[in-house]
Parts: structure tokens; C-alpha cells; sequence
């Protein structure tokens, strides 16, 4: 029945678990290396997505991103590396009549891929999981393990909720603030709202013989392994400290009402309400369960701040994504003068629900109340429109700022970090009018 709902340096700073990041053996002049690396997201070109063992190969077709397996339409879609960002102004039709509801259809929603899409038998899968916070400690050679349809035994959940890229909105960090970073250029489109269904986290946990000394949750893909700089880091696996585990997380096998297709994490993925992307694992593997803190590269070399702001090691491991506004027009759209048109957009917030989101139409000198429709949700996105009648011809900047419930708004500038994470200020949105 378903529920609605690693640096060497002794002073690095603690994790938002309480833990000390590090990556022994790494130097300095290294790890700005692999963090440059990652950033870039240097994967090996793949001609098709790389199968999961004892899979027969898919039909080999041009793609315009190696190793995704839906199409990906121009009109849908802008390639950049191994992923696939979402265009904004497909939310739209030639008339402005609203294609996408509160959820992103899977044929449209963006792909983040570090390597490329495997191909995984979900007859054939199953999760694994072992570690001393289970019972008995199960090992890795004889887990606890759990098949598609045992997963589907369990009570299930669906909850709406967003996924974001830690990098969504990189770009314009070069393009408004002047600041060069490394990466994936995302404009706003690596983000997307789906109906997930699946079953709690902390079901699998407990129904697996989780114990009270459990700290920390270890979930690994069955992507391939992941190649920058010259190391290999292996396959994406991102530490979870329990009381998130416990919480809000979701094991999926469903999205929007299918079952997860290839690109987006089949037969399940991790669903992690809130918090960057890269915590929300695809194509989960296996699942250690610890009761001493867990790392891997993805929460100690990657995926954490560094720069002139902060500490010699880096930031704390990265959690909720910030505030963000997003138009549904394209970029130097052309609009009529002497009409009036209504603009749409979205806002969100890995923290709370959206509860005010203002607009300007001259560069930010004024400021108005846009309306919001179809509800306000925590870990999902709020709709909203305004009017605007352009009297005269010329180019004209748009912004959208958003306020959430605990009351964190966005910015004017983001704040410098070297990998371009989170970048969470007020985006100039150019439009002409003719």
C-alpha cells in the first residue's frame, strides 16, 4: 500500500556527519588535479552503453552523447559531454500553452551520467548489502540480498521530488560573475521533478538486520568505472551518514508510474529528497552498512568546496542544494512590443518549499510578486507567472528570485568555489523585444 508522501591535513574539516573527510595518500598539487579532473568530467568516449555482465550488446546507433540510450531530440535537449541538460523553453508550446505539468516526462528528463548507461537484467539483479551495522555483519561474499521483487514485497512509498546535478547552473559563474571553473557547463536545465515510487530505505536497513551501531550507509552503482586524470575511482559511491538514510530516502524502482527505464537508474536507484544529486545513486549494486564512518572519492576529493572562502581541505561534504528560478523561455527569446505576454518559470529549494518568488523585467531595479499555481511543495518545485507589457522595442533582462520558507533567498553573486557547485544566485535571463 503506498505512503503520499581526503586530504593528509590534521585540521581538515569535519563532515556534516561529524566525520573527517581525507583521501589518504593524496598531496596537495594531486588532488587539485583529480578535483579539476572530475570537474571536467573527463570520461572515455563509449560508442554504446556498457553492459552489465551477461548482457546481450543493444543495436549500436549514432547518439549524440555516448553511452545514453534514449534519444535525445534538439528540441529537448543540449549534449554537453556524457550528459544531456534540458531546454527550458520546451516546457512550452508555439502557442505558450504548458507541455509539462508538476513532473518531467522520463522521455525529457535529463540525464547525469559520470561514464555511460548500463544495461542491467532486472530478472537477474539484485541489491547486496553487508557491513558490521547489520546483524551477523554480513560480508561482502555472503550479503543479505534483496531481488526486484522481493524490494516490491515490501511496503512501498511514492513521493514527488526533485533531482539536481551539484553543478546545475555552473555556467554562470564564467558568463555573469567573470569566474572561470571547470565541469560540465550546465545552464538550469540539469535538474527535473518526477512521481518516484519505491520502498523506504529504512525498510531495506531494517528488513537487512540494521543495529543500532550503524553510522553510515555506503550505496555503489553498477556503472562503469570511473576514469579521470589518469586514476580510477571506480564506480559512483557516495557515503550517506544513517539519520538521512532513516529519513527521507526512497529506493526506487518506478518513475512516473513505469518502471525505471536504463538512463535514469533501472531496476532501482536512490531517491534523496533534497540534497544534491550525486547522493541520489543509480543503478544501485550493493549497500554497506557500517558502524564507523564510510568515504569514497565522491565525499572527499569531489563533490565538496574548494577555494580562497574555504578551509585548506575543502567545505564540508555537499547536502542540500540551494535556492534556484528558472524561465520557461528560451535565452534571447524575441517578444512583441506593445502586447502583453505572460511569463512562466519554477522555483525550488533543497531546504524547504518555495514561499515567495519575485520578478524583474528591467536588470533588477523594480521588483514584483509573481502568482504562484499548482501548489507549493518541500523537495519539489513551485510553479508561477506574471504579466509584462514591453511598451518599446530593445534588449531586456529578466530575473526571478525566489525565497524559500526558512527564509534563504538568492543572491545577487554566488559566492566563488573552485569546482562551480551550487551556483544559487539571481540568473540574468536576456530577451529582445521587437
Amino acid at each position: 500500500m503506498d505512503d503520499e508522501v581526503r586530504t593528509r591535513n590534521e585540521s581538515a574539516p569535519k563532515q556534516a556527519t561529524g566525520h573527517e573527510a581525507r583521501a589518504d595518500g593524496v598531496d596537495r598539487r594531486s588532488l587539485l588535479r583529480m578535483v579539476s579532473a572530475a570537474g571536467a568530467l573527463a570520461a572515455p568516449a563509449l560508442a554504446a552503453p556498457t553492459l552489465a555482465p551477461g548482457r546481450a550488446a543493444a543495436e549500436e546507433v549514432p547518439r549524440p552523447v555516448p553511452g545514453i540510450v534514449k534519444p535525445l531530440p534538439a528540441e529537448w535537449f543540449v549534449p554537453r559531454g556524457t550528459n544531456a541538460e534540458m531546454r527550458w523553453d520546451a516546457f512550452r508550446d508555439a502557442d505558450g500553452e504548458s507541455v509539462i505539468g508538476r513532473h518531467v516526462p522520463v522521455e525529457r528528463f535529463f540525464v547525469r551520467n559520470h561514464t555511460s548507461t548500463p544495461l542491467v537484467d532486472p530478472d537477474t539483479w539484485s541489491l547486496k548489502l553487508f557491513g558490521s551495522g547489520l546483524r551477523g555483519a554480513p560480508t561482502v561474499q555472503d550479503p543479505v540480498e534483496f531481488g526486484l521483487d522481493d524490494l516490491r514485497e515490501l511496503p512501498s512509498t511514492r513521493i514527488s521530488a526533485l533531482i539536481e546535478c551539484a553543478g546545475n547552473g555552473r555556467s554562470y559563474f564564467l558568463s555573469q560573475q567573470n569566474q572561470p571553473v571547470p565541469g560540465t557547463p550546465w545552464t538550469l536545465g540539469g535538474v527535473g521533478s518526477a512521481s518516484w515510487r519505491g520502498v523506504r530505505l529504512a525498510e531495506v536497513l531494517r528488513a537487512a538486520g540494521l543495529t543500532g551501531a550503524a553510522v553510515d550507509v555506503l550505496p555503489t552503482g553498477l556503472d562503469p568505472d570511473y576514469v579521470a586524470g589518469g586514476t580510477n575511482y571506480g564506480p559512483v559511491r557516495r557515503p550517506l551518514p544513517i539519520a538521512k538514510a532513516l529519513d527521507d530516502v526512497l529506493l526506487a524502482y518506478e518513475m512516473n508510474g513505469e518502471p525505471l527505464t536504463p538512463d535514469h537508474g533501472a531496476p532501482a536507484r536512490l531517491v534523496v529528497p533534497g540534497w544534491v544529486g550525486i547522493a541520489s545513486i543509480k543503478w544501485v549494486g550493493s549497500i554497506e552498512v557500517a558502524d564507523r564512518p564510510l568515504y569514497s572519492p565522491w565525499n572527499t576529493d569531489f563533490y565538496r568546496m574548494f577555494g580562497p572562502d574555504y578551509p585548506t581541505g575543502g567545505g564540508e561534504p555537499l547536502a542540500n542544494q540551494v535556492v534556484k528560478c528558472a524561465f520557461e523561455l528560451a535565452a534571447g527569446a524575441q517578444l512583441g512590443a506593445g502586447r502583453e505576454h505572460r511569463l512562466y518559470g519554477r522555483s525550488w529549494s533543497g531546504t524547504a518549499a518555495v514561499r515567495r518568488v519575485e520578478v524583474s523585467t528591467d536588470g533588477g531595479r523594480t521588483w514584483r510578486s509573481a502568482e504562484p499555481y499548482g501548489g507549493s511543495h518541500a523537495d519539489d518545485w513551485t510553479r508561477w507567472s506574471v504579466d509584462w507589457r514591453p511598451e518599446r522595442p530593445g534588449r531586456y533582462e529578466l530575473r526571478a528570485r525566489a525565497t524559500d520558507r526558512r527564509g534563504n533567498t538568492q543572491p545577487e553573486r554566488e559566492p566563488f568555489n573552485r569546482e562551480g557547485y551550487l551556483f544559487g544566485a539571481v540568473v540574468a535571463h536576456p530577451v529582445t523585444v521587437v
